[in-house]
């Protein structure tokens, strides 16, 4: 049984009092995030090696994590790559797919995704000549329907670019179904899994992913970006890196020197993330288990929270609230700004912030422009108090 009280005590942040529901931009960290931060920064670390004590410590560091995050994904250690955050692993990969493009050649992005997973293979293809197909979501469900990829899949398509949730609405498309078309038709399919993997269990066998890629510091942890996918598929792509730097994969993805304090964050993160609820067994079985009942308790938090929205007569939600999805609701308030809103919560001692969240495609899309609206995310520490809060500063504001 998920114990939602005692998960908020292992936050030391929830003690200056604001009910955080700024989550999907970034979520707290509990106490063992931060002390295995802080005692790497103390500890002798150097360069990765055998010889000296801090050079094995580094080196455990990094194994550690790539163990980490392959359990909580369902991957291998080998096939796990770290980067400073996930725009810039996906930037990096893009430029490097597309040295094999060409005029003719034809990328498929997605009107619902994060610009971090829409620019880099723009830019990376409009560098080789080659083609952007846009598949358009259903602005009245926020769902992304299976024709949209399918209606502009070819024999010229190298590379697929899906959400698994959407970071503005929560909308989780069907991946493993959009996959197997991909496939089919011969392509690629990159997953940004930013705005699920804080939410539910993930497998990226299962969805049938290439690449997928998330970011720690969405679930627990600190600002760092990963990327997985099979090292066999990583052994045939070949990134400019420097001449001295290891060829072997996956180092020949990460450039310079790890940060070591957020890998050992990372696998905190984790740790903690394993131990949501009691439970014994091999790690990933345990975050399996952890990340059913959390999906549970943040749903039980969205149903209370929409259910709250929609006794609000001047409160109109983006999306429809019947379909599957992340804990994230997106919404207006008649006759008020969305800043002027976000600034009016902040009052009240509640963060639910407003703006696109550089998801502008999909804003633009609705039809909210590059204003946005206001997007209130519910995280594993999330309570009834805290959304009842929000609720209450709503009515107060749009009454």
């Amino acid at each position: 049984m998920y114990d939602v009280a005692a998960v908020r005590k292992r936050f030391p942040a929830l003690n200056e009092g604001a009910a955080h529901f700024d989550g999907p931009g970034g979520t707290q960290v509990p106490d063992t995030v931060a002390d295995a931060v802080a005692e790497t920064l103390r500890s002798a670390v150097a360069n990765r090696g055998s010889r000296t004590a801090a050079e094995r410590r580094a080196d455990d560091i990094v194994l550690q994590a790539r163990h980490a995050m392959a359990d909580l994904l369902g991957a291998v250690p080998s096939g796990i790559v770290f980067g400073r955050s996930m725009t810039q692993l996906t930037y990096d990969l893009a430029r490097t797919l597309a040295k094999q493009w060409g005029p003719g050649d034809e990328v498929i992005v997605t009107r619902l995704d994060h610009d971090a997973n829409i620019r880099p293979w723009v830019h990376a293809a409009e560098s080789r000549g080659a083609t952007i197909r846009w598949a358009p979501f259903d602005r009245d469900t926020g769902e992304l329907p299976i024709e949209a990829i399918t209606a502009l899949l070819s024999e010229h398509t190298r590379l697929v670019a899906v959400p698994a949730a959407s970071n503005l609405l929560g909308t989780r498309p069907d991946v493993p179904t959009i996959a197997t078309h991909v496939h089919a038709a011969g392509a690629l399919l990159y997953v940004d899994g930013v705005h699920l993997t804080p939410h539910a269990p993930v497998d990226i066998t299962t969805l049938s992913a290439d690449f997928y890629a998330c970011s720690p510091y969405k679930f627990l942890g600190p600002h760092l970006g990963v990327l997985a996918a099979s090292p066999a598929l990583l052994e045939t792509i070949h990134p400019d890196k420097l001449l001295p730097a290891t060829d072997a994969v996956p180092e020949r993805f990460e450039h310079g020197t790890l940060p070591y304090e957020l890998l050992a964050g990372t696998t905190a993160a984790v740790e903690f993330l394993a131990k949501l609820v009691p439970g014994d067994g091999p790690r990933r079985d345990r975050l399996t288990r952890s990340m059913t009942e959390l999906e549970h308790h943040e749903q039980s938090m969205l149903d209370r929270l929409e259910l709250g929205l929609s006794n609000i007569p001047a409160v109109h939600p983006h999306g429809s609230p019947t379909r599957k999805r992340t804990p994230t609701t997106l919404f207006s308030i008649d006759d008020i700004p969305p800043t002027k809103a976000h600034e009016f919560l902040a009052t009240r001692a509640v963060n639910a912030p407003a703006g696109h969240f550089y998801a502008l495609e999909c804003s633009r899309w609705l039809g909210l422009g590059d204003t946005g609206a206001i997007r209130a995310g519910i995280a594993p520490y999330t309570d009834e108090s805290d959304v009842d809060r929000l609720l209450k500063a709503i009515t107060e504001l749009a009454t």
